[in-house]
């Protein structure tokens, strides 16, 4: 897929590209400047913040602060694609006149020494297309929330900043008077290099170095795309989607994050403006399963792990009830507060780092942690497969999934004015009994497959009675409620209904009915704490085809995934939701439940290898 972008005056958009490394991540812009990154890790303080420092007003301004661009003077078109099977991006640039360049930008990955190598490290390889194209460097580091480095030095190859909590170092074969002061210089012969990072001195030539970790990372991403298992259809939009996802995973700790930002509004002046660079257990069983399918075990086995040091830290701990979302380490803060002198991307504020939704109550965390975890008691290809201790933690969790499925929570939507009976969080606390007893099952465990299989049975039949609304004619989202939300689309896939149950079609066509706009799905249609949905919920839309396929309308499925597709931005990406009306995608990017949803209905509606030819 290449894009090109004529250079008119623009505003800050999502239209952006995602390089990194499981250690770091970075965006592109379509002027291939990069607006946003954080360092040392996804969570910590943003490095380049100018994603949500910005307004409406300044177009496509040069940022005061929170930039890396590299401008071609004079450019008239900026053309951009991934390497192919890569996370490298190509950004070419040129004028009228017959000048170009190309901009490569990576983070570094590849085996060294039998171990990945990713440092917290970007690099930006320039080199000359065609006629004498002349540059401009604009570095604008942000070191703490917004601030400006308090001290910047140079050296013979390299620029410092240098800031209270971590200095930044930037070393270049470029000339460096050059690009401390942002002025013009040609590209003519070699290409020039760009490495930024921790504040450690390259070990090789620049040239040399950067060629080579070109060529290793290039070489890395091709072999890891060659064993994914793809589906006949679709390919290449689950390769990007399956890159994509492997870049929001934190390697070191096993952890994946929702989204690698924070405070993108999920709808223009709502205040729904949250951090999603944490690792949320609601979305551990969709990932897992899109792993799965996917074939990257190592990724899953490592999420697994990070899902099993949750499990033993909880049993430890003698907690009440099990938070919802984590730090990428466990360890990290949550605790959340807004930072006022941040303008908000186009100037939507409030701009906010941690999330207050770590202190609810959130009950289908138990089902999520259980669900995910199964799999490492079924799938022979794990390395470390589920044994008998980690059995008898999760009984640990479906003790407190009894205890608390007819219990109010804030539900899956993160309610923050309200408590009530979820019906997702009820279903989920019954499919962590249910998945208890398959485990026990496998592991010949009778005694336990017995009661567990009797728990499964007497909390379905209380929540079966309690969210099957005979007036409406289909399942609700709370007990004795009236209301639909999109989290029914997924009771069939979860095992609670069968899919050809006739309540579960009509709760189906319910949703499109009362839920459905256009091609997108809205969360909900009831009033929560900030007003009614703007924007349609992109994995409800995804859900929405996966319930279409399951009762039997395939063919109209296959039809709204394409068009569903066609929301991507220009490099085949997904934030969490989009304008109903425009198709424009809003809220934290990109979105892991998109990507994530994306992959599992594609492996859903294609056709199988051997059916295509």
């Amino acid at each position: 897929m290449t894009v090109t972008t004529l250079a008119a005056p623009g505003v800050a958009s999502l239209d952006l590209g995602i390089i990194g490394n499981c250690s770091i991540a970075a965006f592109v812009d379509r002027r291939a400047r990069i607006v946003w990154g954080c360092f040392p890790r996804f969570d910590r303080d943003p490095v380049f913040c100018s994603l949500i420092d910005n307004r409406i007003e300044d177009g496509d301004a040069m940022p005061e602060k929170g930039v890396f661009a590299i401008e071609m003077i004079g450019m008239t078109r900026c053309e951009q694609s991934y390497l192919d099977n890569t996370a490298i991006l190509s950004s070419v640039l040129s004028d009228d006149q017959g000048n170009a360049l190309e901009i490569l930008d990576f983070a570094p990955r590849f085996v060294r020494y039998e171990r990945f190598f990713r440092p917290p490290q970007l690099v930006r390889r320039v080199r000359r297309i065609s006629g004498r194209p002349r540059i401009r460097v604009v570095v604008r580091p942000c070191l703490g929330l917004g601030e400006e480095p308090s001290e910047i030095t140079r050296g013979s190859n390299h620029v410092r900043f240098v800031g209270a909590d971590q200095t930044i170092r930037l070393t270049t074969d470029a000339p460096i008077s050059y690009v401390m002061e942002s002025t013009p210089f040609a590209v003519e012969g070699k290409p020039f290099s760009f490495f930024l990072g921790s504040d450690e001195a390259l070990r090789a030539e620049i040239e040399t170095t950067s060629r080579e970790f070109l060529d290793k990372t290039t070489d890395y991403w091709r072999d890891w795309v060659r064993s994914l298992s793809l589906p006949f259809d679709w390919q290449d939009e689950v390769i990007r989607a399956a890159i994509t996802l492997k870049l929001c995973a934190f390697e070191e700790s096993g952890a994946i994050v929702a989204a690698l930002t924070t405070s993108i509004p999920e709808a223009p002046g709502t205040q729904r403006n949250w951090d999603y660079r944490f690792c949320w257990l609601r979305d551990a069983y969709f990932v897992v399963h899109a792993l799965n399918r996917l074939g990257t075990t190592r990724t899953m086995e490592d999420y697994l792990g990070f899902i099993a040091n949750i499990v033993d830290s909880y049993a430890e701990s003698g907690a009440e009830h099990l938070p919802p979302l984590y730090p990428i380490t466990r360890g990290g803060e949550l605790r959340e507060f807004e930072v006022p002198h941040l303008a908000g991307y186009r100037g939507h504020k409030p701009v906010r780092v941690g999330n207050g939704a770590a202190t609810q109550i959130q009950n289908d965390g138990y089902g999520a942690v259980v669900l995910a975890a199964t799999h490492a008691f079924f799938d022979r290809r794990l390395i470390q497969p589920g044994k008998e201790a980690l059995f008898a933690q999760l009984e640990h969790m479906g003790e407190r999934a009894i205890a608390v499925f007819d219990k109010p929570d804030a539900g899956p939507w993160e309610l923050r004015g309200k408590q009530v009976v979820h019906a997702f969080s009820s279903v989920m606390c019954w499919a962590a009994c249910d998945r208890l007893a398959r485990i026990a099952g496998q592991l010949g465990r009778a005694e336990r497959k017995a009661y567990w299989c009797a728990e499964a049975q007497r909390l379905h039949a209380t929540i079966e009675a309690r969210i099957w609304n005979e007036a409406k004619g289909h399942f609700v989202s709370t007990f004795d409620g009236e209301d639909l939300d999109a989290t029914l689309l997924l009771f069939a896939e979860l095992g609670f209904v069968a899919p050809d149950d006739p309540r579960f079609v009509a709760t189906v066509e319910a949703i499109g009915r009362d839920l459905r706009r256009g091609d997108l799905v809205l969360r909900y249609a009831t009033q929560d704490d900030f007003g009614y949905m703007h924007t349609g919920f992109l994995i409800c839309a995804f859900w929405y085809v996966d319930a279409l396929h399951a009762i039997g309308r395939s063919d109209e499925a296959k039809a709204l995934f394409e068009r569903i597709l066609r929301r991507r931005n220009s490099f085949g990406l997904l934030s969490e939701d989009a304008d109903l009306d425009t198709g424009e995608l809003w809220g934290n990017f990109p979105q892991t439940y998109s990507m994530v949803g994306l992959i599992n209905s594609a492996m859903r509606l294609s056709r199988d290898w051997e059916e295509a030819f």
